[in-house]
């Protein structure tokens, strides 16, 4: 009792809230988050950026004279940051990902979210507060301790030992990994070398400067991305499909979180996607098999951007949300000099991802929101109207349309966290211990029928002969926290980082009716592409165009497939993790049979093209950052 006595008088409280919230956060980065570690300085430099950013945190309240504020001080920093930690908690379970600034910005989201986000707050997270809890009892049970100032002497001591810690911490990181502070693009890498807080006044920092390079651009940027974009890129021979599709309608649908993975695949001895399964073999169809989403933290919307201006989307937030106001030139604009109308179906709120402005701003011309549709109870799935309403009430507006029209359809049902009555279900849940994962297969094969009906709509209605009809997958549905389930999916006792790519594949098919020379196209593509190659089959010269993605049916390529996170794929190697993988076996390249390669070692053979991709991600953020495009003159395309 003596001891006790002895510690609780000579402990400050603030040290005390330090050890507490430290070893919360500590507990939370190595069991709750799924933080990798490769090495000991990394188990190391994780363990102590808790307790480095906590006492910072805390330590400053020494500073404070009044006891009142300090004791305030301490209780409500460790509330506000643990709400921040849980926050990016549920994020992560979602998305793998950490919060951006650019993301907290998009919370009216949240509105639209419902059943989403409430399948991610789990009832034992409340256990996450316990040290909450625990501080506050301190404050109220040691306010004597609040009483005495600190001495000047003690305060410059505790700021001191806080900066000399905090260097410690950053110098540590730069050792384990060079140029850290220049791979933004690597949020988990960031959080694991200077902790969450840490990581998030850097992203402050960094978001902050990149408003300035719209007020600082000038234009001078563009002739060195256009010479990059000449040599690289825009190899405009033309196709044996070129023009093909001049004077026909294009219907594109976006298949919400759809991976290539279920594409003849089964379930418990039933196909996952019979229609689409058969639109792979189908005479009028190109299937490409091995064309990757290229999303970020923007999800769909990230998805809609790369395939109206083959651009990248940013490594943070969502281009739809950050900058709505540049000057884009996307397809819904360059077609209008062909005389075609385009249009966007999708039965959600219109200001979701900030669609609304956004639409407008890459020149659509109509709009057909939630409001548009009857929504009734029956009706209802997941996020809103079923897929198969969807499409059969789009039927009437798209035969209003004049003639030619783009018209872009996003379908909702098999949307995280893929709820599905019953009744609904034409196949059973899977049997893993992921509730995401078993739930998948019943709601793609749900919108695999929709679309099947939809084919059969359009027949119907007369729009299907003279209608070019595309469907991609637009980002993935099935995250890296649930691998282990997906392992045993796949029947593989671990998935390694260049499983993860490959699971990146979503698919992509054009098809053409009564084209009859259709195939399954093995080459490497990717969303980027998709601008391209749609205006070579318009027949729409794009010499003067600024993009980043080939034709897919041109027969030179740049090469490689640039992931958004820095990871690429190309012919012959994929990158994943800092590692070089063999794309066609996956076997891992290395030094001398147990190192992995790393992008620094000049022998690796992915490190040429690592250059090259990370400079492209660089062209494409400058044209977003500084809106390049406002200089540029497309001549007389425009």
């Amino acid at each position: 009792m003596h001891l006790h006595k002895y510690k609780a008088h000579t402990l400050p409280v603030y040290v005390m809230a330090v050890l507490l919230f430290g070893t919360k956060t500590y507990v939370m980065y190595r069991f709750v988050f799924s933080i990798h570690m490769d090495n000991v300085l990394q188990e190391f430099i994780l363990f102590i950026n808790p307790f480095v950013s906590a006492f910072l945190l805390f330590g400053l309240s020494v500073w404070i004279k009044n006891p009142s504020k300090k004791q305030a001080y301490i209780r409500y920093t460790a509330l506000i940051g643990s709400f921040i930690i849980y926050g990016n908690l549920v994020f992560y379970r979602s998305f793998t990902d950490f919060l951006t600034i650019p993301q907290l910005f998009q919370m009216s989201n949240a509105n639209d979210l419902g059943g989403s986000v409430l399948s991610l707050v789990k009832v034992y997270d409340v256990l996450f507060f316990i040290d909450v809890v625990l501080i506050w009892r301190l404050c109220s049970r040691q306010v004597s301790t609040f009483l005495t100032p600190y001495q000047r002497g003690r305060k410059m001591f505790v700021l001191s030992v806080s900066l000399m810690l905090l260097s410690l911490n950053f110098l540590l990181a730069e050792m384990e990994r060079p140029q850290l502070f220049t791979r933004a693009f690597d949020r988990a890498y960031l959080v694991k070398n200077i902790g969450l807080f840490n990581y998030h006044i850097y992203d402050l920092v960094v978001q902050s400067k990149t408003k300035t390079q719209r007020v600082f651009a000038d234009g001078n940027e563009l002739p060195e991305i256009k010479t990059y974009m000449d040599q690289h890129i825009h190899l405009d021979q033309p196709s044996e499909l070129t023009g093909i599709a001049k004077g026909k309608n294009i219907i594109f649908i976006w298949a919400e979180s759809l991976q290539s993975f279920v594409i003849n695949n089964d379930v418990k001895g039933q196909e996952v996607t019979p229609f689409l399964n058969e639109l792979t073999r189908d005479e009028d169809t190109f299937y490409f098999e091995n064309f990757y989403h290229q999303t970020e933290q923007g999800k769909t919307s990230d998805s809609e951007f790369l395939v109206a201006n083959s651009l990248y989307p940013l490594s943070s937030g969502a281009v739809f949300f950050t900058h709505a106001q540049n000057d884009f030139y996307a397809i819904p604009e360059q077609i209008k000099d062909i005389d075609y109308t385009s249009a966007v179906f999708h039965a959600n709120n219109k200001s979701f991802w900030n669609r609304d402005q956004m639409y407008e701003r890459l020149g659509y011309d109509h709009f057909y929101d939630q409001e548009a549709f009857a929504i009734n109870e029956a009706d209802k799935i997941g996020w809103g109207l079923n897929d198969e309403s969807f499409f059969k009430q789009s039927i009437p507006y798209l035969d209003e349309l004049e003639k030619p029209f783009y018209a872009k359809f996003i379908t909702l049902t098999n949307h995280f966290p893929f709820e599905l009555d019953e009744e609904d279900r034409s196949i059973e849940p899977y049997d893993s211990k992921s509730s995401t994962l078993n739930n998948y297969f019943p709601t793609v094969r749900y919108m695999d029928e929709a679309i099947e009906t939809f084919f059969n709509e359009l027949q119907s209605a007369g729009l299907y002969e003279d209608s070019i009809i595309l469907i991609m997958g637009d980002h993935y549905g099935i995250s890296a926290n649930h691998h282990k389930a997906m392992g045993q999916y796949l029947n593989q006792e671990t998935l390694t980082p260049y499983d993860h790519i490959q699971l990146q594949r979503v698919p992509f098919f054009i098809h053409i009716p009564g084209y009859g020379k259709g195939e399954i196209v093995e080459d490497i593509a990717g969303q980027i592409d998709v601008k391209p190659t749609l205006l070579h089959l318009l027949d729409i010269n794009t010499t003067d165009d600024m993009y980043f993605g080939n034709d897919l049916f041109q027969k030179e390529h740049k090469g490689f497939i640039a992931l958004r996170n820095g990871d690429f794929v190309s012919e012959d190697y994929v990158y994943a993790s800092q590692s070089c993988y063999k794309r066609q076996t996956g076997e891992l390249l290395t030094k001398d049979g147990t190192t992995p390669f790393t992008e620094d070692e000049a022998v690796d053979p992915c490190a040429d093209l690592y250059d090259q991709v990370k400079r492209e991600l660089n062209y494409s953020d400058q044209i977003i950052y500084g809106d390049l495009f406002r200089f540029h003159d497309f001549g007389t395309q425009r």
